[in-house]
């Protein structure tokens, strides 16, 4: 099921204090820092905080900037984003600046918070969404994609709210300000709690300096497992339908592009189509070719390519679906099933399954998967 792209965004302190104990609230940000926290809620189509951040900073959740809403609203967008809480209890002060500024509001709870907020008042300013007896996140950025039309979802603590979305491995991007301020105070709120996080390095995008503070931009890397996807799955599929872009146009052939990856994260190897000069290459063959056979990493990589691995081929001896399965790995993550273009009835997933492999189709990236190959199919 497909989610929004979800962003976490914090501030901390060199030992990673969201906040001290005193009565105000800590500044970790600069001036120019919340400026460009101010152009991000601009760009996207939600904002997500924390019951407990509404209790203890009781925030507005606004664009500021009025050339940043003018600009939304010119785009046909609303004037601000769609405010979400998230609150099992429901046990929120209706009073509070979160429900009186701004536009839209959402409040998802369980069945028993949402009667406990129709009792308060707040179903009065905001839309209240129950998901069953305890909250389920999934089922949360589903009713936000499905129903509320969330495609970028900006996520703004607190620690709680980032620590859960981390464990469930549902956060595709993380902003982290880091401030040259140090805290100390073990009873102030720290970034994230413990658990048991997935493993694997994350990918630095950006550092940028603001004034006084560091901005990093990180996303996971570690693919799933099995059928179970991650958000470092779509990040590596986007990558491989990036590449099918890169392949010399043919009449004759589907641009492709593959990636394989380590159970870790770490990129071991990518190709596309007709790489090299090669007429007849293949993106998986060509990215297999460069990794070593007993490599023992293979057995629990994964496999992305922006098409379905071929089952029949007459250019080469063994199709990419038998050449992935030769080379140990047993995880597939594809955009698109293969059309009868070419070959009457391709079930590249098929050869997989019938092998013991896992073949997970990921169909919102299938129009990135075809775009390179619009000419091929009228």
């Amino acid at each position: 099921m497909p989610y929004p792209y979800v962003l976490l965004s914090a501030a901390v302190s060199l030992d990673g204090y969201l906040d001290d104990t005193g009565p105000e609230r800590l500044l970790l940000s600069s001036p120019a820092d919340f400026d460009r926290v101010d152009e991000v809620r601009a760009s996207v189509d939600a904002i997500l905080i924390g019951a407990g951040t509404i209790r203890a900073d009781n925030p507005r959740l606004l664009v500021n900037s009025a050339e940043r809403r003018a600009a939304r609203i010119a785009a046909g967008r609303p004037e601000y984003p769609l405010k979400i809480t998230v609150s099992a209890s429901g046990d929120l002060d209706p009073t509070a600046n979160f429900w009186h500024t701004g536009g839209q509001k959402l409040l998802c709870t369980t069945d028993q918070g949402a009667e406990r907020a129709a009792r308060s008042g707040i179903t009065d300013h905001a839309d209240v969404v129950p998901l069953g007896a305890e909250l389920d996140w999934r089922r949360l950025l589903e009713h936000l994609h499905d129903v509320r039309g969330v495609r970028r979802l900006m996520v703004e603590g607190g620690g709680t709210i980032h620590t859960q979305l981390l464990l469930e491995e549902l956060a595709d991007e993380l902003h982290l300000v880091l401030a040259p301020l140090l805290v100390g105070d073990p009873k102030a709120p720290r970034l994230f709690g413990p658990g048991a996080y997935q493993t694997g390095r994350l990918r630095l995008l950006e550092t940028r300096r603001i004034e006084d503070v560091v901005l990093t931009r990180y996303v996971p890397t570690a693919p799933g497992t099995a059928g179970r996807v991650t958000p470092a799955d779509r990040h590596w599929l986007a990558l491989a339908c990036d590449l099918a872009a890169l392949c010399p146009p043919s009449d004759t052939a589907f641009s492709v592009g593959a990636v394989v990856v380590a159970a870790d994260g770490t990129e071991l190897a990518r190709g596309h189509s007709r790489e090299a000069g090669d007429p007849v290459v293949h993106a998986e063959e060509a990215a297999l070719a460069k990794i070593a056979p007993d490599d023992p990493r293979l057995p629990s990589a994964t496999v992305y390519s922006s098409l379905e691995p071929c089952a029949h081929r007459a250019s080469r001896p063994l199709p990419c679906a038998r050449l992935i399965l030769a080379a140990g790995v047993r995880r597939v993550v594809t955009a698109w099933r293969e059309p009868d273009t070419f070959v009457p009835s391709a079930d590249g997933t098929g050869t997989l399954t019938a092998e013991g492999a896992d073949a997970v189709v990921l169909p919102e990236y299938e129009e990135r998967a075809k775009a390179p190959n619009g000419h091929l199919l009228g």
